[in-house]
């Protein structure tokens, strides 16, 4: 089936030499997506997963944390997202992430939390263009493999760049970008302002995946019709990792329903997943700031949330969720 000239469909799309088999993109986001919550997502059909942000900097001097985050399960296709302000340090890091096994490079030119930017990173970058593209050009110079890159559609209202930054991306050596598309001043509320993503789309002939407030396929379709060649999403993931699957089943005309009960075995799988990954305590340790997405709406939720912060033992929290529906 050909999908040309079909501007709200659920396609394969080409992202340099590497063709991913959907355009629906997990977001990265820190202290969630691990290795064990992109296996889920890809599971969930995800065509693409993207890395927690690991600092250029960490890796520069040889954080053992920063590293780890750089592993990829068996036969995963993973974007590593990298952050940093120094062109020559976004180099090294990509160069080690694809050591690693990195199918993708992505720079992080969007991240508007203060402990990023202070140093001149995350979408610090949008307001330095000049050193926006220096970082690109660097990054795609040192590896062999595609360099995307994400940022926002401005700084905030009123003042939309995110026309001139795809420009300089593409012509710099991005292979594809992700745009959020809300300003850098709304973090992570409030409207998307889907003009600015259409007039942004509009600048290049690379890829652009939209992001931002998706939670449905209507929230894709949007994305679509402004231009965009797929999605990223996000926090509505994080309690469903198979929202992929039901965006992609209700743009075929089709529905798919994951209950409560599913939604719990997924959770079950992503901390045996995080056992396995940290082991016992620091997998339940850092599960904690899932834990309420997953168990929100359900009786008992808040009580067992509170008790899930104590737990040190995988029994433990497999015999708590299991009393909560099954």
């Amino acid at each position: 089936m050909s999908f040309d000239n079909v501007p709200s469909s659920i396609r394969p799309v080409k992202i340099g030499n590497v063709t991913v088999k959907n355009n629906l993109a997990l977001a990265p986001m820190a202290g969630i997506t691990n290795s064990a919550f992109r296996r889920l997502a890809a599971e969930g059909g995800a065509g693409l997963v993207v890395t927690e942000m690991v600092s250029a900097e960490s890796i520069k001097y040889g954080n053992k944390k920063s590293f780890k985050m750089l592993e990829l399960y068996p036969g995963e296709m993973a974007a590593v997202q990298v952050f940093g302000a120094d062109p020559a340090s976004m180099a090294l890091a990509a160069r080690a992430a694809a050591d690693y096994g990195a199918a993708i490079i992505d720079i992080n030119a969007g991240c508007p939390v203060k402990k990023v930017t202070r140093n001149g990173a995350g979408s610090a970058l949008m307001g330095n263009p000049v050193l926006f593209g220096r970082i690109i050009e660097a990054a795609a110079k040192a590896v062999k493999i595609p360099v995307t890159v994400k940022f926002r559609v401005g700084l905030r209202p009123g003042e939309i760049c995110g026309p001139e930054l795809a420009k300089i991306a593409e012509s710099s050596g991005a292979a594809a970008i992700t745009l959020h598309g809300r300003y850098a001043s709304a973090m992570h509320s409030g409207p998307v302002d889907m003009d600015a993503v259409a007039a942004s789309a509009a600048a290049v002939k690379i890829p652009v995946y939209g992001n931002g407030g998706i939670i449905e396929a209507a929230g894709v379709k949007a994305f679509l019709e402004a231009g965009c060649k797929g999605a990223a999403i996000g926090r509505a993931s994080v309690y469903n990792p198979m929202i992929f699957r039901e965006i992609e089943s209700a743009f075929s005309g089709g529905k798919i329903s994951v209950s409560e009960k599913d939604r719990l075995a997924m959770f079950l799988r992503f901390l045996r997943l995080n056992a396995e990954l940290y082991g016992e305590e620091k997998g339940l340790s850092a599960a904690r700031k899932l834990a309420g997405y997953w168990l929100k709406g359900l009786p008992g939720a808040a009580s067992a949330r509170m008790r899930f912060m104590t737990l040190t033992k995988l029994a433990e929290a497999e015999e708590l969720v299991n009393s909560l529906v099954f």
